[in-house]
């Protein structure tokens, strides 16, 4: 086994798994990661994966692999730089067990992330709100199911891997109603609930009895849903909505969106950012601003308060003839 070998398996398997305890979401993207540049390694080298050395994957071979990733894949920058965020972490874990490869490891240790475009989010007013809630057959199991899941997912913002991972046990809908949850870096959340949440959710509950640790939201099968099966069935549900409510069919509608809607309807009720950030979970509150970014009625309210400017109007005349035959030139 190469060293390289060795370092990847003990990188799992030791580090991230052990060391670590990252969650399964990030040991499979760095896994991904790792599985598309040791395949674009052993093209360029001719070698198998199994066979490569850690010499092989140099500063300029990593630079042509996130080219590749851009030009070839159509990956976005935000992608590459994940890919190279996962590269840096399996070299910093490299540096202190193979000392003598540091100055291949600085050299790709010094690749910088690519500066990307930042667009403001995409999420949905309260008409299309409400017209992707009635988009669900609510006559059948599987429509009340998709209606208590999107319900959810507007009013408590969770990400759909928050969503998937639900139990029956995390649904408190009694007094003071609240999902918890576990999100990233393993950071347990409680997420209060509206009445008219609480409610769908109770309804949803009271159809089809199950054990605590049973699936919220499981699939025909009784297993948590998967994340595609989310966004298939959000898709649809979009599409149907979209009949109503045509701006829906501008929108590319993601489960991701819905958690951007929670957030603008609590921003527009007027929560304080810091509020928002615990109640999404977010690590940094300056994650948060991209909201106020997006709300134009926030900006529009700032700029009602400022005064005008005094501003002269009319068509500008040339102060002297000869100064107007130049400008006629």
């Amino acid at each position: 086994m190469t060293t390289l070998a060795s370092t990847i398996q003990a990188f799992f398997t030791d580090y991230l798994t052990r060391q670590r305890r990252a969650s399964p979401h990030t040991i499979a993207a760095y896994r991904d990661s790792l599985k598309l540049l040791l395949a674009f390694t052993a093209s360029q080298a001719r070698t198998p994966p199994a066979r490569l050395q850690i010499t092989d994957l140099d500063a300029p071979l990593i630079g042509a692999f996130l080219d590749h990733l851009e030009k070839q894949r159509g990956n976005s920058v935000r992608t590459r730089n994940a890919r190279l965020a996962a590269i840096h972490a399996l070299f910093s874990f490299a540096a202190l067990r193979h000392l003598e490869c540091a100055a291949v490891i600085q050299r790709v240790m010094a690749i910088p992330p690519k500066r990307s475009d930042r667009k403001l989010v995409t999420y949905l007013t309260e008409h299309e709100a409400a017209a992707l809630l009635a988009a669900p057959d609510t006559a059948t199991r599987t429509g009340r199911r998709d209606h208590a899941l999107l319900t959810l997912a507007i009013q408590a913002g969770l990400r759909v891997s928050e969503l998937t991972a639900l139990t029956r046990a995390d649904a408190f809908l009694g007094t003071g109603a609240h999902i918890t949850c576990t999100g990233k870096g393993r950071k347990q959340r409680i997420t209060p609930l509206t009445p008219a949440t609480a409610k769908v959710l109770r309804g949803w509950l009271g159809e089809h009895p199950g054990k605590p640790e049973d699936p919220l939201f499981p699939s025909r099968s009784g297993t948590p849903m998967s994340r595609d099966a989310v966004e298939r069935r959000l898709t649809k549900h979009t599409t149907a909505a979209a009949r109503t409510q045509p701006s829906l069919k501008s929108k590319k509608v993601s489960p991701h969106v819905l958690r951007h809607t929670a957030a603008m309807r609590l921003l527009a009720a007027g929560v304080d950012t810091t509020v928002i950030a615990l109640w999404l979970g977010h690590e940094s509150v300056a994650t948060t601003q991209i909201y106020i970014h997006a709300d134009l009625a926030i900006k529009e309210k700032a700029l009602a308060r400022t005064a005008p400017l005094d501003v002269p109007t009319g068509r500008y005349q040339p102060p002297d003839a000869l100064v107007e035959f130049l400008e006629s030139l």
